[in-house]
C-alpha cells in the first residue's frame, strides 16, 4: 500500500505536460498553418453571402446582412443540385467499386503467396508513373464502342480504373502487416477464405479503407479533366464542369462563384468528419487477446 501511494504521489509531482519554449513555438506554427486554411474557407462562406457588388468592394469583411440571392440564383438559374446529385453519384459509385476490387485483390496480394507475385507487385507500381492524360485517346474509344459516353458509367470506370492501383497498393501494405496469429485462429475456427476477408481482415482494415475511400473520393470528385472529356452532356454534368463554365457565362457575379464553390466542398467535409475516426485508429490493436 506505500509502494502505491509513493508511485502515486511522483506522479503528482511529476507534471503531466512541460511547456518548453520548443512546444509553444510547435504550437504557434501549427496555428499559424491553420489559419492558412480555415481563413480562405471562411472567407469563401462569408462571401456568398454578399452581392457580387459587394464581393468585389468590401471582400475582407464580414457580411453583416447575409443575403441568399447567390444560393437561390444557384438552383435555380444553372441548375446547380443536379450537377451536384450527378457528382455525388459518380464519387460515390467509384468508391464503392474500387474499395471492393481494391480490397479483394489486395488480399490476394498480402496474403496469398503464388508464382508471379513479385512481377505482378511491380507492374502496379510502375503504373502510378503513367500521367492519366495519356490514357485519354484510347479510354474514349473505349467508351464510344461500348456506348457509354455521356453517361453516368463513362465516367465511374475511368475513375474506378485509374484509382484501383492506388488501393489496391495502399491496402495491400495494410493487411501485411496483420499478424499470421489470426489467420491461424480464423482457419481453425472454420473459416475460408472469403469468410476471412469478410470477417477477419475487413473489419481490422478499416482505417486504411476510410483513408483510401477519402483520396478515392477527393480525386474523382475534384477531376475536371475527365469530366469535361468524357461527360460533356448537361444532364449527366458533373459539379466541377459547371464550375468552369459558371466562370465564363457569369464571370462577373462573384457571389454566385463563391455560393457554387461553398455547395461544391460540403460533401469533402462530411465524408472527413464521417470517417475520421476510423483513420485515427491503430492497425490492429485490441485483435489479439493475452
Amino acid at each position: 500500500m506505500q509502494q502505491i501511494q509513493s508511485v502515486i504521489s511522483r506522479r503528482r509531482a511529476t507534471p503531466s505536460t512541460r511547456f518548453n519554449g520548443g512546444t509553444i513555438f510547435t504550437y504557434i506554427c501549427l496555428f499559424l498553418w491553420s489559419l492558412t486554411t480555415i481563413y480562405p474557407l471562411f472567407w469563401l462562406v462569408n462571401n456568398s453571402f454578399k452581392l457580387s457588388r459587394d464581393v468585389m468592394n468590401n471582400s475582407f469583411t464580414i457580411a453583416i446582412s447575409p443575403v441568399l440571392t447567390n444560393y437561390t440564383t444557384a438552383f435555380d438559374r444553372i441548375n446547380i443540385g443536379k450537377s451536384y446529385v450527378n457528382s455525388l453519384i459518380m464519387s460515390v459509385s467509384t468508391v464503392l467499386l474500387v474499395l471492393i476490387m481494391g480490397g479483394l485483390a489486395a488480399y490476394v496480394i498480402a496474403r496469398f503467396r503464388f508464382r508471379g507475385r513479385s512481377v505482378l507487385y511491380s507492374i502496379l507500381v510502375a503504373t502510378l508513373l503513367i500521367p492519366s492524360f495519356s490514357t485519354v485517346v484510347p479510354v474514349y474509344e473505349l467508351l464510344i464502342k461500348w456506348g457509354i459516353v455521356n453517361t453516368y458509367w463513362g465516367l465511374i470506370l475511368p475513375h474506378t480504373a485509374s484509382n484501383l492501383t492506388f488501393a489496391i497498393l495502399v491496402i495491400s501494405g495494410y493487411m501485411a502487416t496483420i499478424p499470421k496469429d489470426l489467420e491461424d485462429a480464423a482457419f481453425m475456427d472454420g473459416c475460408n477464405r472469403l469468410n476471412m476477408f469478410s470477417r477477419v481482415f475487413l473489419p481490422i482494415s478499416r482505417p486504411v479503407f476510410a483513408s483510401a475511400s477519402i483520396f478515392v473520393f477527393l480525386w474523382a470528385y475534384n477531376d475536371l479533366f475527365s469530366a469535361l472529356i468524357f461527360v460533356n452532356k448537361d444532364s449527366v454534368r458533373p459539379i466541377v464542369a459547371l464550375l468552369s463554365e459558371i466562370s465564363s457565362q457569369y464571370g462577373t457575379d462573384f457571389g454566385l462563384m463563391a455560393s457554387a464553390v461553398s455547395i461544391t466542398i460540403i460533401p469533402i467535409l462530411v465524408v472527413y468528419l464521417f470517417i475520421q475516426r476510423y483513420i485515427e485508429k491503430g492497425l490492429t490493436e485490441g485483435a489479439i487477446k493475452g
